[in-house]
């Protein structure tokens, strides 16, 4: 499940190489872009879903991040589901080995995959990783790291545990402490984190939308806990 939001000049890549993926394992590629997006994304994603089977594209009127992921999961079909980012800091590719992994758990049902970056620049390092995986660990009485890390993948009947997820970019920290709280078992795999090839972040862009972005997340991380009290 790949979250498509301005990625109009990646998605020729972006499909390319999931049509390697493609010819090798059985999978479903939903991409859904909500209606923020203001490029040509949805053309480019018509245009070559006719050409892959495996693609599905999902257009929905809710903005944010968070709940973009959460319908595409919810029309997903297979037996384990997984998102990542379209913007190709990540390989593609470590969605199989998030799923290599998955396999060779002792209980497939009851495990979350989850990268673990490395190669991300120092500063974001040092204040998005592990500050915030600090302060959540405190906060929230979960061991938690590198929160934002992609891939995540899981088992189908995870969604179940879903209630009213957040829309934005604390949709990561969400699931990511659902896993913790239920006592899954969390397995990581080292993914490395490169540059954007094409297009800018829609958030990153400096530290004014970093700091913004923590505070965004430390409000979700305090009603979170305020929910798990009542």
């Amino acid at each position: 499940m790949l979250p498509v939001f301005n990625e109009e000049k990646n998605i020729k890549l972006i499909v390319e190489k999931y049509s390697e993926i493609a010819k090798k394992i059985d999978i479903e590629v939903i991409f859904v872009e909500d209606s923020g997006s203001q490029d040509k994304t949805r053309d480019e994603l018509a245009k070559y879903a006719k050409k892959n089977r495996f693609m599905k594209n999902l257009f929905t009127t809710q903005r944010g991040y968070g709940i973009s992921i959460y319908n595409g999961l919810k029309e997903s079909k297979g037996e384990f589901l997984c998102w990542t980012h379209a913007d190709l800091q990540t390989d593609p590719q470590d969605t199989i080995k998030a799923y290599n992994l998955m396999k060779n758990s002792k209980n497939p049902q009851k495990t979350y995959v989850k990268g673990k970056r490395y190669g991300r620049p120092i500063l974001d390092t040092l204040i998005n990783t592990l500050g915030m995986s600090i302060f959540e660990t405190f906060v929230l009485g979960q061991k938690l790291y590198d929160i934002n890390a992609q891939p995540n993948l899981f088992h189908h009947s995870f969604l179940k545990l879903m209630r009213d997820p957040p829309h934005d970019f604390s949709f990561d920290l969400y699931s990511y402490y659902l896993a913790r709280k239920n006592g899954y078992e969390i397995k990581r795999l080292p993914v490395f984190f490169g540059k954007r090839i094409h297009g800018k972040s829609a958030w990153n862009t400096g530290m004014k939308a970093r700091f913004k972005f923590i505070k965004r997340t430390i409000k979700f991380t305090f009603e979170l806990k305020k929910k798990l009290k009542q």
